[in-house]
């Protein structure tokens, strides 16, 4: 089923004319995740190195929806470009859905993975919470000056591994447990982008430009 889908896309993205994409983050890890996930898609992939003067937004929104829209219009106006953003972070259950959208800033500006896992695995032990559900999250959402033409949402349930493992990946990738896969996610290697987050936000939107064409 698998290669009859791949086959389609690819039947579709052949009649498609390519589509100039700014890529709204500056975060290499992201980066290098994204560009395989779109690389069969008609899309010209163009990132935030090519506008160094324009500054980051603060990102203030209480959800990623918010985050990824915020970001799209700000750097879409900007830049003149159609822009695709994407908030991501880690729901855990125990931790009434933290770091959530802080994510990225849990802990504090400066603060390395290795010392948010640790302040995790300090508030899972004050609460007694030997194994948790987790999830990935992903928050996609796609902008042409200030319109908003697509959004689409990826998760991955899993839970919160005993202790970190795993050294590929980025973020919070090494406590993070996939039961299908038996390991975590930074252990899983080129398995990730079948089951991760942004790689289901992600495949939406190149089957979404895809069937666009020239009208984007």
């Amino acid at each position: 089923m698998k290669d009859e889908v791949a086959r389609l896309l690819s039947c579709i993205f052949s009649l498609v004319s390519t589509i100039r994409l700014l890529i709204a983050t500056t975060n290499p890890g992201k980066i290098r995740e994204i560009r395989p996930l779109i690389a069969d898609a008609p899309i010209d992939l163009i990132t935030l190195a090519g506008w160094p003067e324009v500054a980051a937004p603060e990102e203030t929104g209480r959800t990623f929806e918010n985050n990824a829209r915020a970001k799209a219009r700000y750097y879409a106006q900007a830049t003149g470009e159609l822009t695709v953003a994407e908030d991501s972070g880690l729901e855990i259950d125990a931790l009434g859905g933290l770091p959530g959208v802080e994510s990225a800033r849990f802990g504090g500006v400066g603060t390395s993975y290795p010392q948010k896992f640790d302040l995790i695995y300090d508030a899972l032990r004050a609460k007694g919470a030997v194994v948790t559900p987790a999830r990935f999250v992903c928050a996609l959402a796609l902008a042409r000056g200030d319109e908003i033409l697509f959004e689409s949402r990826g998760t991955v349930e899993g839970q919160i591994a005993p202790e970190p493992k795993g050294t590929g990946g980025f973020g919070y990738d090494p406590i993070f447990f996939y039961p299908p896969y038996g390991q975590t996610l930074a252990e899983a290697g080129d398995r990730k982008a079948a089951v991760s987050h942004r790689g289901e936000a992600f495949r939406a939107l190149a089957v979404w430009l895809a069937s666009q064409g020239h009208r984007t």
